[in-house]
């Protein structure tokens, strides 16, 4: 491992707080929980009030990008009939916990193609529990 390599590790172990995401691939739905700041000011005290909460984005992974610390994953969702896209940086402080609700069954490593289809039609088939899943589920 080269320099460049162990500095990206460290700073991966001291961004993510020791935090570990569970092990998903394009075709999973995704339940993500982003922090997020809201500023107001107080027109009485004018002081500004920074308040932060937890607000869940839940979708198809539909591709992973990069390796190390610039790895990230894209999550779409029908938003009011609007189809909405979302990159998160895999070691985001700001993103607090990834929940996979359920694995899809896919044969493409980016779906892409799924910004075309509506409906029915771009459901995703479920993946049955392979070992991989079972030692995961185990390991956890």
């Amino acid at each position: 491992m080269n320099l460049i390599q162990i500095l990206e590790r460290e700073q991966m172990d001291t961004v993510r707080g020791g935090r570990k995401l569970p092990p998903f691939r394009p075709g999973d739905t995704l339940k993500v929980n982003v922090k997020v700041v809201d500023v107001s000011f107080d027109e009485k005290t004018k002081q500004s009030k920074t308040r932060e909460r937890l607000q869940a984005f839940e979708g198809v992974c539909i591709g992973r990008q990069g390796a190390g610390l610039n790895e990230s994953f894209t999550v779409r969702k029908i938003s009011y009939g609007e189809g909405v896209e979302r990159v998160f940086p895999v070691h985001s402080p700001l993103v607090d916990s990834v929940d996979v609700v359920r694995r899809g069954k896919v044969r493409r490593a980016k779906l892409y193609y799924l910004r075309g289809l509506r409906g029915k039609a771009a459901r995703i088939a479920e993946r049955q529990r392979s070992t991989e899943d079972v030692a995961a589920v185990a390991a956890s």
